[in-house]
């Protein structure tokens, strides 16, 4: 894995069976999966830990539970930017009170604010665009799709990032 400043961030959520996802993270020096399961909010918890960047916040933090696996993941706002660790421990029960240190990095990078944002919410819209907020339910079982975050993310993407990409607004 090299750390650093990486290139274009590409995400993509896929439900890949009742109440699992598959996130994969590719960029022009590494690529990873991690997994999540129905146990916690993961789409949500991604999509609200973007929309903390835009805020006064110092850090966003949230994890994934890969059942038995934690992946933590930080985010850091550095000026416009975002540094992006993911940290993997071995047990979710015993490994909310560890710091991040006694966790494997599985992922770190630094992108553009605005880039990172805006992967998170391509990759939240093509999930909905393939399920439907109902699909999307019935997969994942336990959470509904999350628009209002989606939606508050997407206001704050346009509303304070410079970004040329196409921002389909017909999906929640």
């Amino acid at each position: 894995m090299d750390q650093g400043s990486a290139g274009a961030l590409q995400l993509k959520w896929e439900l890949s069976g009742h109440g699992w996802a598959n996130c994969h993270l590719a960029d022009d020096s590494q690529t990873a999966s991690v997994i999540a399961s129905y146990c916690t909010d993961a789409l949500a918890d991604l999509v609200a830990g973007a929309g903390e960047l835009y805020g006064q916040q110092r850090s966003a933090r949230f994890f994934f539970d890969a059942e038995p696996q934690e992946l933590r993941w930080v985010l850091r706002p550095t000026d416009d930017a975002v540094d992006v660790t993911i940290h993997q421990f071995p047990d979710v029960s015993v490994s909310p009170d560890l710091p991040d240190s006694h966790g494997t990095v599985m992922w770190q990078a630094t992108y553009p604010r605005s880039a990172f944002a805006h992967a998170v919410l391509e990759a939240a819209h093509t999930v909905l665009k393939e399920h439907g907020e109902a699909g999307y339910l019935a997969k994942w079982a336990m959470h509904p799709y999350p628009v209002a975050l989606v939606q508050d993310l997407r206001r704050l993407h346009i509303r304070d990032d410079t970004c040329d990409l196409p921002h389909d607004l017909s999906c929640p």
